[in-house]
């Protein structure tokens, strides 16, 4: 099963700050929700929180929160102690792909503990003040292949690229 992280983080690493996003990019939005949809998608109980609620959860995919909380019951979610149990749930399932969608402390958790296969990354222009950010990727360990350049236009107010990292 192949294991891939989503995410767009800024030129500093910036993924989000006061549970939200730092910017509103509907081009990778888009990405975001055609690449994910129809598959399940893991994150962490904090993260899930910081979508709307109106969103809540994400349609159209099997959504897993993985958290240290016993007491924790959210509707419509399967909830795991461990990523490595949400991985076996989802291996049993007979998933081909499983998308990791943040927050911080997942990512790097996934990525310190070599859970991941693949990863698509949203570069984003500029530096953000952020209280998450995700790990500095070691350039020596993965290879990247452009997927998409996007300058800003009138609905994408910053400049992004869209990465995918394979291991090298």
């Amino acid at each position: 099963m192949q294991v891939t992280i989503i995410a767009a983080v800024a030129e500093n690493g910036a993924i989000g700050k006061d549970n939200d996003l730092l910017w509103h990019l509907p081009r990778d939005m888009r990405f975001f929700k055609e690449t994910t949809s129809g598959h399940y998608v893991i994150m962490g109980r904090k993260n899930y929180y910081s979508i709307p609620e109106k969103y809540r959860p994400l349609p159209n995919r099997t959504n897993i929160v993985v958290s240290r909380r016993t007491d924790l019951t959210l509707d419509g979610v399967q909830i795991f102690s461990s990523m490595e149990k949400a991985l076996d749930f989802a291996e049993l399932e007979d998933q081909k792909e499983v998308f990791i969608i943040g927050g911080g402390q997942v990512y790097t958790y996934a990525l310190e503990n070599k859970l991941v296969s693949r990863m698509l990354i949203t570069h984003v222009s500029g530096n953000f003040e952020a209280d998450v950010f995700f790990p500095k990727i070691d350039t020596d360990n993965w290879k990247a292949k452009l997927i998409l350049d996007h300058p800003a236009d009138g609905k994408d107010p910053l400049d992004f690229t869209i990465v995918e990292y394979l291991p090298a």
